[in-house]
């Protein structure tokens, strides 16, 4: 059948031992302390701290507020994480938002979730970081202008493409282009912060003061200016995606979120003092490419190894997206809320190629249509809704379930803070500035009813639904998994 049947398992009131349904599925425990906190950082540090500094600033109005939202984007994505940490060692299945919202709140939150995400949250996040690749890779051939948005989107789709191509034949082609490309990325962040260090010593100093003066006070600029801050520490609950991976979950989740994400917030917080101290924040504003306006300006003819090491920094990232991409398709496959063909892997290469070209067409689509900027607005607004449901998942197992076996708890009041951020993020924007697009957003996400009822809660199952899926499989040589091949 085109979509499998969900198997019944409860484990929130069936037994105390959450991380066992009736399909006991073990993934190899091979991810260890290291190994998390690269996969946390090397996931965080992409394309946001080359592209979001401008347009925090330009919604927070000057250089010491925006530093302030950059700091707090530090400590929310940290308390997040915590409030992430004590879920993953009640629910130890891998999978994330999904798995959690499925084990506490049941099948159609769940279902809801993963249709969006599959659709349009992890598309937008592809999309969103490929054209900042883009900005970086044509910048040098557009000196002291901007880049022409034609050529933008057509090197971004190009990026997509390679990205599947890469991704479909190989997995350890995948997986050794992300470990080259993470170097490239702490390379570039280290010569940003030490130039920045150098102007600061040499008394570059006239962008703070009077840092304050002129700050927007609205609470939808504000909440603007958070999405993008936050877009750029997307990936601390990347780890909660293979939780099933990890050595010593209990132990390694917490230890690994505590020492990489101070460790980013940190490393962010100081390239935006450099920025700050190489440009004014009027030349900041007006800069298509911080980074390579910064390499201009301090590095002269030496500026193109900025570009060269951001372009493929966010190149790394896509690819880092693209190859975790499809986890919570699989997962949802598992659980009868996705169709088969996503959960499937090409025979011999043993990649999951039909996931891959689903998220490339939905990227490219989203390319064409949308502007870096727009795309991490919406993207960031519903990830924040299906964050603030998750952590408010966590507080009602606190409250209603404290006997389940934790090993690690984070106090209550901080999942609260995190709750109480989620939903002003969501709603902020819409009480200040409302916007269509984000109604139909919310539209989207509530049209997953028409798919539920009929396919996952009733089981219907067309018979040319089958017919499509076995002619897609011969068309892209795949076979259902029945087991995780990783």
């Amino acid at each position: 059948s085109t979509m499998r049947e969900r198997k019944t398992t409860d484990p929130l009131h069936s037994s105390t031992d959450l991380s066992e349904g009736k399909e006991k599925l073990r993934l190899k425990q091979e991810v260890g302390l290291i190994s998390g906190v690269s996969l946390i950082a090397g996931t965080m540090i992409g394309s946001g701290i080359f592209m979001s500094p401008e347009w925090v600033l330009h919604h927070m109005g000057n250089p010491a507020s925006s530093l302030l939202i950059w700091a707090a984007c530090g400590l929310l994505a940290t308390f997040g994480a915590l409030s992430y940490a004590e879920l993953g060692t009640i629910i130890k299945e891998s999978g994330g938002e999904y798995i959690y919202i499925l084990r506490i709140f049941g099948s159609f939150p769940a279902f809801l979730f993963a249709y969006t995400s599959v659709i349009l949250v992890r598309p937008a996040g592809l999309a969103a970081v490929c054209l900042s690749f883009a900005e970086y890779a044509i910048a040098p051939f557009y000196p002291g202008c901007s880049s022409p948005q034609v050529a933008v989107k057509c090197t971004a789709a190009a990026c997509i493409l390679i990205l599947t191509i890469i991704n479909c034949l190989n997995v350890r082609l995948a997986t050794s282009v992300m470990n080259i490309f993470t170097a490239a990325k702490l390379l570039a962040l280290l010569v940003i912060v030490v130039g920045g260090l150098v102007l600061l010593a040499n008394g570059r100093t006239q962008s703070f003061q009077n840092g304050f003066q002129g700050t927007t006070a609205g609470i939808g600029a504000v909440g603007v200016a958070f999405y993008q801050g936050l877009w750029s520490y997307d990936g601390w609950n990347n780890l909660n995606y293979v939780t099933e991976e990890l050595k010593k979950p209990e132990v390694t989740l917490p230890r690994a979120l505590m020492i990489a994400i101070p460790l980013v917030t940190c490393l962010y917080l100081l390239v935006n003092v450099s920025y700050l101290a190489a440009m004014t924040p009027s030349e900041l504003l007006s800069s298509g490419a911080v980074a390579v306006t910064w390499g201009d300006k301090v590095l002269g003819s030496w500026a193109w190894l900025i570009s060269l090491s951001v372009a493929l920094s966010t190149f790394g990232s896509s690819n880092g997206t693209f190859f975790s991409g499809g986890r919570v398709c699989y997962i949802a496959a598992r659980e009868g809320h996705m169709p088969d063909i996503l959960s499937m892997a090409h025979v011999r290469r043993l990649t999951p190629s039909p996931a891959l070209l689903f998220t490339s067409a939905m990227s490219l689509i989203m390319i064409i249509s949308g502007s870096f900027t727009s795309i991490v607005n919406f993207f960031s607004f519903m990830a924040w809704l299906f964050y603030g449901m998750t952590i408010s998942g966590l507080l009602y197992l606190k409250i209603k379930k404290p006997e389940l076996p934790r090993s690690y708890k984070v106090p209550i009041i901080i999942p609260i803070i995190v709750l109480m951020a989620a939903v002003y993020l969501v709603l902020a924007p819409i009480i200040d500035q409302p916007q269509t697009e984000i109604l139909y957003i919310v539209l989207f996400i509530f049209s997953g009813v028409i798919f539920y009822f009929p396919l996952v809660h009733f089981k219907y199952h067309p018979r040319f639904l089958q017919r499509v899926t076995l002619h897609l499989q011969l068309l892209l040589e795949v076979a259902p998994t029945t087991r995780d091949a990783n």
